[in-house]
């Protein structure tokens, strides 16, 4: 798996659209959008802060396997 689909996986389990994400976030719709569909990647610092808002590591957040 890669991280866009991680990304957009962590998302749909659980319950979120793009907006509720970006709104809780506090950032544009349309990066959520450019995240998942692999065109961008969030800072890791976003990406912090959006492990921290699942309740989850960066390595799940991003699909990672040990």
């Amino acid at each position: 798996m890669d991280i866009a689909e991680s990304l957009r996986q962590n998302r749909e389990e659980r319950g979120l659209n793009p907006h509720e994400l970006a709104h809780a976030l506090g950032i544009n719709h349309q990066n959520v959008y450019r995240w998942e569909s692999g065109k961008i990647l969030p800072s890791i610092e976003m990406c912090v802060k959006i492990a921290d808002y699942y309740g989850i590591s960066l390595d799940e957040l991003v699909g990672r396997k040990i």
